[in-house]
């Protein structure tokens, strides 16, 4: 599992380091190939699309920042949703203004 250093910071394994980077070349391949072939309908491609981006971002903090439920994690992880919240929170007000703006702007309304 992870090794303890001077320091005090987790660091994985090799065979950590290595099961990351085999699930983030896959979960960057299933995209890839699903809008390279065509084969579904653009929406179901954008679904596969968003649910391998999650994933991705959680075989990053987990393989590779070493984040997990062990108490000592407890202020990245606070951090961590905190600036997910603060994200979500920025990019949906931004889509919000947007439309809004388009709605009121539009002639002849």
């Amino acid at each position: 599992m992870a090794t303890q250093t001077h320091g005090g910071a987790a660091h994985g394994s090799v065979k950590e380091y290595v099961w990351g980077l085999i699930w983030s070349i896959v979960l960057t391949a299933i995209p890839f190939a699903l809008v390279m072939s065509g084969s579904f309908s653009n929406g179901l491609t954008l679904a596969i699309i968003l649910l391998c981006a999650i994933a991705q971002v959680f075989v990053q903090l987990v393989f590779f920042l070493h984040m997990n439920g062990d108490s000592d994690q407890l202020w990245n992880t606070t951090s961590g949703v905190f600036i997910v919240l603060i994200v979500a929170i920025v990019v949906l007000g931004s889509i919000w203004i947007m439309q809004h703006l388009n709605h009121n702007m539009l002639m002849g309304h």
